[in-house]
């Protein structure tokens, strides 16, 4: 390391010692997980920039693993094996993560929190924002815009639109990769019965299967032809595709339900202006997306009894984090005047622990700080 890269890492680690203090103070411990983890929780859990860009190796037993990307999941999977498994717990950290960035260091610091276990979910989401926000002041930024959403909005229309699952996981997907779901809900209208496929039999085979069936068919297939892989395609990624193609042979996507999710990723402003837009919109839909805004107006309120300026919050129905275990609140804040890098960046994951191994579920919400951008920042605001 050289001496100016030493001396930006101790510049921000005096920072973020700062910023552990008032994390201790808020009642949330240390927890300091294993550099080296088991690698296939990343690989099958989190947002494709974060599985492209990991650094794997594999012991002499043959597992894989690889250097933490980030320290949700290590700080789950510890809490997992801990003797507070399923109470309520907080825990802070520090520390290093290796992820390849082009053109950055794929070593960098990262602090944060993450808080399981607490059943009253829309406190628990604005306390992890006003933390979030006193973050960014430990360092001097205070001028900064918060931008939000919430995925338990756009997976409880999913559920009440009633789309065939093969259709609501390509829509997942593509939300969660923040692909323009414009263009693939054009893609899912248009007609699909008069195109022929070489594959015709395969599709006809698998017309009214679920999932698991059509994943067992699918194997058995590749089974007989001797490989796993087609493509650098897994056998997964094979049967959900020829069941989104068995599935459009069908007919395509319906109209109506093209412009209701049209109308609903429209949305968005400050979040009381959006409580209204989504109540008329469920109204006029006639959709029961009431348990979904009811939590998200919940939300709003105590991010209010936080001292938080909701008008002053950025929120979007379209607003995701490309993180595929989120279920519900997402934020990042950012510098206004610099968009595109987050200075703190989180939200709820409630499905992760059961994904992770949990008999039960538990809920689960935190948030991540960019150290390096954060110091950066506050180094020039001070200036």
């Amino acid at each position: 390391m050289t001496a100016t890269a030493t001396s930006n890492a101790a510049g921000s680690a005096a920072w973020a010692d700062t910023l552990l203090l008032s994390f201790a103070q808020a009642g949330y411990v240390r927890a300091e997980p294993a550099i080296l983890q088991p690698a296939e929780p990343f690989l099958d859990l989190s947002g494709e920039d974060i599985r492209k860009s990991l650094y794997l190796t594999t012991d002499l037993s043959g597992e894989e693993l690889c250097l933490r990307p980030d320290l949700t999941i290590p700080v789950a999977r510890d809490y997992l094996t801990s003797s507070r498994a399923g109470q309520p717990a907080g825990f802070s950290y520090l520390g290093p993560v290796f992820r390849y960035r082009s053109g950055q260091a794929s070593e960098f610091l990262q602090a944060g929190i993450e808080s399981f276990g607490r059943q009253d979910r829309a406190a628990a989401d604005a306390e992890m924002l006003a933390l979030a926000l006193e973050a960014t002041a430990a360092f001097g930024v205070r001028d900064v815009e918060i931008r939000t959403g919430d995925v338990a909005l756009f997976n409880a229309l999913l559920d009440a639109l009633d789309l065939y699952p093969v259709w609501r996981r390509r829509l997942v997907k593509d939300f969660n990769r923040k692909i323009s779901l414009e263009k693939d809900l054009e893609k899912l209208a248009a007609a699909t019965t008069a195109t022929r496929s070489e594959y015709e039999g395969v599709l006809a085979a698998l017309a009214g299967s679920d999932r698991k069936a059509a994943l067992a068919f699918v194997t058995d297939l590749m089974s007989i032809a001797g490989t796993t892989n087609v493509g650098g395609r897994t056998t997964a990624e094979i049967a959900d595709r020829f069941l989104e193609q068995s599935t459009l042979k069908g007919g395509a996507l319906p109209r109506e339900a093209i412009a209701v999710l049209k109308r609903f990723l429209s949305i968005a402003g400050n979040p009381d202006d959006a409580v209204a837009e989504l109540r008329a919109l469920t109204t006029d839909a006639k959709l029961d997306l009431s348990a979904a805004v009811d939590q998200f107006e919940s939300r709003v309120g105590f991010m209010a009894a936080r001292g938080i300026d909701v008008k002053q919050t950025r929120f979007s129905t379209a607003f995701g984090r490309g993180l595929d275990y989120y279920t519900g609140f997402e934020f990042e804040l950012h510098h206004r005047g610099n968009g595109a890098e987050p200075l703190v960046a989180g939200g709820r994951y409630d499905g992760l622990m059961t994904q992770l191994g949990s008999a039960e579920p538990i809920p689960a919400v935190g948030f991540s700080v960019w150290v390096d951008a954060l110091t950066r920042i506050g180094r020039k605001v001070g200036a």
